[in-house]
């Protein structure tokens, strides 16, 4: 009997070095790694805070957080699929819809506050506040700003706050001189003395205010909206729904956060953390307190009712479509392109459905 079982353990151990032994790792599902796509911006708070946290991985998910400058970087790197979901200005998402069909599954914030058209405050515009009737907060004159240069991050959020401005007195982009460039750049070139105009989103536009330069105007004081989406790859979304609805569900729960909480002490120092850590850009406390109360956001049960076209043109849907128009309107986009994708059909709330509810 004792052989015998000598035998059987002998047999057991060749077994084991022949065949291998069972792993934890392989016993156990890794985490579902996620590409997001994201700037420096308010809303990276969401994926940024929810990975420092571990929201992900209690969702079977693994954020790997991909820098951005601007939406249309963004963009650039979708064919060669360097991302799957992430966040994008409602600007640059209606090209994302036109070239490759890119889902809008949600807002990450408005920031029509955020987005602004400034001049010097030596600028004659600069006291020209309120010419046009209805509009208040604005400042100049259609004569002033004929022909004037603007330094703008062109297709982006600065820039439809620029088209925006122009619309308030007849104009079009045609009507003054676009000089394209980088934000930093922007800051740098009208800090020297080029151009009339520097058209800037934030965190850029804080550093305007400090500087003492005039906000002409925002999207905001034009009568208009401008959304941070959350953008997917349509491929991988159809073949990963589930997955969406978890990254969703995640999302929101940082928004959550920031709804409730708004520019408390805690928040306005994880704010501070995420741009010095993930951008490398140093903040305020000041900075950090105006970049929440700047970017309103919209708490999961509100969203589905914006987001739904079940009566018709959803309120996201009209956004992006009035985005669109402007970009038609000043030749962004040809009559074919603007056709294609006014009906909206890219902005859907069939992922949002799927988020497991409550929030947490």
């Amino acid at each position: 009997m004792r052989h015998l079982m000598k035998f059987f353990i002998l047999g057991l151990i060749f077994s084991a070095v022949l065949f291998g032994f069972p792993s934890v790792k392989t016993a156990v599902a890794k985490d579902f790694k996620l590409n997001i796509c994201a700037m420096p911006e308010h809303e990276t708070f969401f994926p940024w805070y929810a990975h420092k946290m571990g929201w992900d991985k209690e969702a079977g998910l693994d954020f790997n957080i991909i820098y951005f400058e601007s939406g249309m970087q963004q963009l650039e790197a979708l064919p060669a699929k360097q991302w799957d979901l992430g966040l994008t200005g409602g600007v640059p998402h209606v090209f994302g819809a036109l070239r490759y069909d890119a889902y809008l599954l949600g807002i990450g914030n408005n920031e029509s506050f955020a987005n602004s058209v400034f001049v010097r405050p030596d600028s004659d515009m600069a006291k020209a506040k309120g010419a046009v009737k209805g509009y208040p907060a604005v400042y100049g004159t259609a004569d002033q700003i004929k022909k004037k240069v603007f330094l703008v991050t062109t297709v982006s959020s600065a820039h439809y706050a620029m088209s925006s401005y122009l619309s308030i007195f007849g104009l079009k982009d045609s009507d003054v001189v676009v000089k394209q460039m980088d934000q930093a750049s922007i800051m740098a070139a009208f800090q020297s003395g080029v151009g009339d105009f520097a058209c800037l989103w934030a965190p850029y536009s804080y550093k305007a205010f400090e500087n003492g330069w005039v906000e002409a105007a925002n999207i905001d004081a034009t009568k208009r909206a401008l959304p941070i989406t959350l953008i997917g790859d349509k491929a991988f979304c159809d073949k990963n729904p589930e997955i969406v609805a978890k990254f969703l569900g995640v999302m929101f729960r940082g928004i959550k956060k920031v709804a409730t909480e708004g520019a408390s002490p805690e928040n306005i120092k994880l704010f501070r953390e995420m741009y010095l850590d993930w951008a490398g850009m140093e903040y305020t406390d000041a900075q950090a307190k105006q970049d929440i109360e700047m970017h309103p956001v919209i708490q999961f049960a509100d969203q589905l009712k914006i987001m739904d076209a079940s009566a018709g043109e959803s309120e996201v849907q009209r956004w992006e479509r009035l985005i669109a128009e402007f970009m038609h309107t000043n030749g962004r986009l040809t009559g074919a392109e603007f056709a294609k994708i006014k009906d909206g059909n890219w902005i859907t709330d069939r992922f949002l459905k799927m988020v497991k509810t409550p929030i947490q």
